[in-house]
């Protein structure tokens, strides 16, 4: 018997050993944090970037009519951000369950029972337990519970900081879409005038109707494409309605004459900095903190546990005697060791092992993404300039050209064709440069996002 005693202890010896020596370590989280931003050199930026940091520092909000209140009403009723915020209220619970299993449990129980010819029996019980968290088990999953609850508030930081990057560059695609409109129908405005002009031309026997052809083709066209642009316009207003939460998706108290709001270049600075404010890197990294305490706790499953118990009983033939007025009471010391689960807990501990690989390969995938949406704004912000510059002067010589064959047409000495080419050579320039001015400012509300600029919240 003392020999069977000796091979089982030694046994749980052996197991105590193996488990510890295998405990998850935590190189991957130390490597993921040496290597964010470690060889990356933002591109030279523009001087006049300026630092900041709240994603709306970048823009004057309080200066634009409504925006304030549609940043507030999408961070209250957004659909998809409720149910992010869900998420992270569901893992902060989830922190409860787990500490539970440090407490001590207490349960009680009472019967009653009556049989034939004989007295009722009642009989009370209380039982007391404990788990005695010797290796840190429990410890260890209380830590990965709060990681995990750490990963959904980053998460849902990132969901807030998405969803007012989203309203800023809707409200500018809405505003464009207005101002493309507004250019389509001043282009309208002018073929129609030179319709009346072709026709008197015509009636002073100075012009053909093969011109008036020409220039009635032109003016359908544009009425096309003024339907496409309103149709434009409505699916931005209905963007936008969706993101505030809205069922009415009219948006009638946006103002359609304003022009474009001051949107500031943000400044990239350190890019270990700059990436480490990321909310959704933070976020892969806490799940990686989490798959590697996993890890420990499935090792310390291999361990064997301690409990302590403690119970109080007794039983009499009324309710009231059987109130612990001569109770009988027991307490019982238990160590438990898994010796065979057909290989259910080595194999256990191996899935978390490959969970926190994958998690580090996660992390890994996001943080390339941040780097490469921070190099590719950078890059953007560069080229958007320079075109914007050549567009304008584009504008400058198309205006030229317009005044020139609009003499010369009335002098006889250019056609119609030419006068309609110089016409929308304009007004394409101006809508091209419209779109270029809309592109490059939701281009820096995407650096500011890459740049890790959020929108803050009380927790």
């Amino acid at each position: 018997m003392n020999r069977v005693i000796q091979s089982l202890g030694l046994f749980a010896i052996s197991l105590v050993l193996n488990a510890c020596a295998n405990l998850g370590n935590k190189q991957l989280s130390e490597s993921a944090l040496n290597t964010t931003g470690q060889m990356v050199t933002w591109q030279a930026q523009d001087a006049t970037a300026e630092d900041a940091s709240q994603l709306t520092d970048l823009v004057d909000i309080e200066a634009i009519p409504n925006l304030t209140n549609f940043i507030q009403e999408a961070l209250n009723n957004n659909a998809n951000l409720q149910q992010t915020l869900v998420t992270l209220r569901t893992a902060q619970v989830a922190i409860d369950v787990v500490e539970a299993d440090q407490n001590v449990n207490l349960s009680a129980g009472n019967s009653a029972s009556k049989a034939k010819n004989e007295n009722s029996g009642y009989s009370n019980n209380l039982n007391i337990s404990w788990e005695l968290d010797l290796w840190q088990k429990i410890s260890n999953g209380v830590s990965a519970a709060n990681f995990q609850a750490a990963s959904a508030e980053a998460a849902y930081q990132s969901a807030r900081d998405s969803l007012v990057a989203n309203v800023l560059r809707e409200y500018i695609n809405i505003l464009s879409q207005q101002q493309l409109l507004n250019i389509e129908r001043a282009r309208l405005t002018v073929f129609k005038n030179n319709e009346t002009v072709i026709l008197n031309r015509y009636r002073t026997g100075l012009g053909s109707l093969d011109d008036l052809d020409t220039a009635r083709t032109s003016s359908a066209t544009i009425q096309a494409t003024l339907a496409q642009y309103e149709y434009n316009l409505a699916t931005a207003r209905r963007t936008l309605a969706v993101l505030l939460g809205r069922q009415d998706q009219s948006l009638t108290e946006l103002d359609q004459t304003s022009s474009f709001p001051d949107v500031l270049l943000p400044l990239a600075n350190l890019p270990k900095q700059n990436l480490s404010r990321r909310p959704d890197l933070q976020a892969a990294y806490y799940t990686l903190k989490a798959s590697e305490f996993e890890v420990d706790v499935a090792y310390k499953a291999l361990l064997p546990s301690i409990n302590l118990s403690a119970a109080l009983s007794d039983s009499a033939s009324s309710a009231t005697d059987a109130l612990f007025t001569n109770p009988l009471w027991s307490l019982l010391g238990q160590m438990t060791a898994p010796l065979f689960q057909g290989g259910a807990l080595r194999a256990q501990v191996e899935i978390e092992k490959l969970a926190s690989v994958n998690a580090w390969w996660l992390y890994q995938e996001s943080l390339l993404n941040a780097v490469q949406e921070t190099q590719t704004a950078l890059d953007n912000e560069r080229a958007l300039t320079e075109r914007k510059k050549y567009t304008s002067m584009a504008i400058d010589n198309a205006e030229r050209s317009v005044k020139t064959i609009e003499g010369q047409y009335r002098q006889g000495l250019a056609n119609i064709l030419d006068l309609v080419s110089v016409y929308n050579s304009r007004f394409d320039l101006q809508s091209q440069l419209i779109q270029l001015q809309a592109s490059q400012l939701q281009n820096r509300i995407n650096l500011g996002l890459a740049l890790g600029l959020g929108v803050p919240y009380e927790k």
